[in-house]
């Protein structure tokens, strides 16, 4: 079951207004490409109201299933911030001694939480504009409040965040080289390594436990802070030692080398496509092989 030409139209569409809103016009408010993230702790109102209207116009440019695919236009621009941002090699190189690194690990770990503020407004602004022009009337499904559909989510949420680290270490890789007292360090990988490694891991968690538990993308997305935290932990842990024996790019965990923006603006597009993929695989089983 492939995707229709003005399917893709409109995913490009909400992709374009993210992009145009997030990254064109907030750009300047979230600071500077080498360290993005502290700049944008100060400036965070206007860019929550940008992400809430890139969700608000990407619903009806991709209207009438503005549900499914407006959620996609603030995660989309902050995907494109992402690429614009440097890297975390970048920042360790700025903070050179092993105490500045420790605080900047320490900064960086709650940092995930406001880049889910700026999506989570996105899909506000979808709600708000399914209320003003109604779309797609999805199936409906009964209400499920029960103890076992809220382990689920608590399953899904520890889950993901257990599986998007494991890919990530395995796809997150650039020149590897052994060390004896950590066993190996990695390179700093590059962006577009990172976006396919995050986007990959995120995707395969989010096809799981759509699979097999039948939960939402939003829990695989919400792990990317328990992720980015793990990561930010593994290199404080080692930072003297990396800080002595190794150059800034160098880091014990490939997890460690992504920085916030990328693991949230890349994990909720491959949590989103992973849920997709996961509802046409059991279409697929269905239909195709029946």
């Amino acid at each position: 079951m492939e995707l229709s030409w003005p399917m893709k139209l409109r995913i490009a569409a909400a992709a374009a207004v993210g992009a145009l809103l997030i990254y064109g016009a907030g750009w300047h408010l979230a600071g500077t490409p080498d360290r993005i993230g502290d700049m944008a702790y100060g400036r965070a109102g206007p860019l929550v109201v940008l992400g809430f209207l890139a969700g608000l116009i990407g619903y009806f440019v991709s209207w009438p299933y503005g549900r499914e695919i407006g959620i996609l236009a603030a995660p989309s621009g902050l995907a494109i911030v992402a690429f614009s941002s440097g890297s975390m090699a970048d920042l360790i190189r700025q903070n050179p001694t092993a105490a500045q690194r420790q605080e900047l690990v320490a900064s960086l770990r709650f940092e995930p939480l406001f880049w889910l503020i700026v999506v989570a407004a996105g899909f506000a602004g979808v709600l708000l504009a399914q209320r003003v022009r109604p779309g797609r009337k999805p199936k409906e499904s009964e209400p499920d409040s029960s103890p076992a559909r809220h382990l689920n989510a608590i399953v899904a949420l520890g889950g993901s965040a257990v599986i998007a680290q494991f890919c990530i270490k395995i796809c997150a890789q650039d020149i590897k080289m052994s060390d004896n007292g950590l066993g190996s360090v990695t390179a700093q990988p590059a962006a577009a390594q990172i976006a396919f490694a995050v986007l990959v891991s995120f995707g395969v968690a989010a096809f799981v436990f759509k699979r097999f538990l039948d939960v939402s993308y939003l829990w695989p997305a919400l792990s990317a802070a328990l992720v980015t935290a793990f990561g930010m932990h593994s290199y404080a842990r080692n930072v003297q030692y990396l800080a002595q024996a190794w150059p800034a790019a160098f880091f014990g965990d490939a997890v460690a080398s992504v920085l916030p923006v990328q693991m949230v603006a890349f994990g909720a597009l491959g949590s989103v496509a992973g849920y997709w993929m996961a509802i046409r695989y059991v279409y697929w089983r269905k239909h195709e092989m029946n």
